[in-house]
């Protein structure tokens, strides 16, 4: 047999696995660079920040959240005084519930789904570095951007199981809404069940504005610049259905529309003068 001298091994043609590995090594030395705190930085303030801005922009020229707002304290209202559409109440929040339902359940299969790829070891990485689409880096801020689109769909699947949990309060209170009693304390429940209502239903605006942002996160996978790109469509998108959808507009008719009503209802009716009866006036002082 003959032997092999040491610098025939060292130009001997490398496999596949220690050409691989040699891939690995050299992107496990590079570090990520500022690009990518500044895109997380920006996707931390567009998320915490944007129910602010929207509530801040609603108050000027009107959101569907806010009109929405209104609009559900006047279902309540109108809950109590037509007892009748009592069972058409009840039916309208079993079908919110069933469709939060269906959303909680979905998320928790893209929860799974990611997590399935965060634990799945250099098996994941090293496909993930097959693909030339996505940005190579250390594994650590692979796992990094993995946790982050987890955490985003964790949080909305939070959101989802409270908004659940409200809507079976919003049922006991449809189901003991009270049909006769002073009216103070008819508007005063009316009142209160739409502040649950109302919260009940921004927690499902959240979950669901979850997806958006986890979406804006996935880009991350890309590079940091499609991460910001992202999250600055996710939010503008949103923005534009809220304040200048024509579903926006529509809903800020029907609320200019509800207040008009509420507010001649709650308007002292002036007694008519009986026919027949001639309207005193008063002398002119002289």
């Amino acid at each position: 047999m003959t032997p092999v001298s040491p610098a025939a091994l060292a130009h001997a043609p490398l496999t596949q696995a220690a050409l691989t590995q040699v891939a690995l090594t050299q992107v496990a030395a590079t570090r990520a660079d500022w690009t990518d705190g500044a895109a997380l930085a920006v996707f931390l303030t567009v998320w915490i920040g944007y129910p602010w801005l929207v509530h801040r922009l609603g108050l000027r020229r009107g959101a569907v959240n806010l009109d929405m707002t209104v609009i559900r304290t006047f279902w309540m209202r109108e809950m109590v005084r037509r007892p009748e559409r009592r069972l058409l109440d009840g039916q309208l929040l079993g079908h919110t519930l069933n469709t939060a339902t269906f959303f909680s359940s979905t998320n928790l299969i893209l929860i799974a789904a990611v997590a399935g790829a965060l634990f799945g070891g250099e098996r994941i990485y090293r496909a993930v570095l097959d693909v030339p689409l996505l940005s190579h880096g250390p594994r650590i801020l692979f796992e990094f951007k993995l946790i982050l689109v987890l955490g985003t769909l964790a949080g909305g699947l939070l959101d989802f199981v409270w908004a659940i949990r409200q809507l079976g309060y919003c049922l006991a209170l449809t189901g003991a809404a009270p049909t006769t009693g002073p009216a103070e304390a008819l508007a005063a429940y009316a009142d209160a069940s739409g502040r649950i209502f109302d919260r009940t239903l921004s927690a499902y605006n959240s979950g669901v504005r979850a997806y958006y942002f986890s979406l804006a996160a996935s880009a991350w996978l890309v590079s940091p610049l499609m991460f910001i790109a992202g999250t600055i469509g996710a939010a503008g998108l949103l923005l534009a259905r809220q304040l200048a959808s024509p579903t926006a507009r529509a809903i800020q008719t029907a609320r200019t529309a509800i207040e008009a009503v509420d507010a001649a209802d709650q308007a002292p009716a002036s007694t008519p003068t009986p026919i027949g009866q001639v309207t005193p006036v008063p002398p002119i002082p002289q």
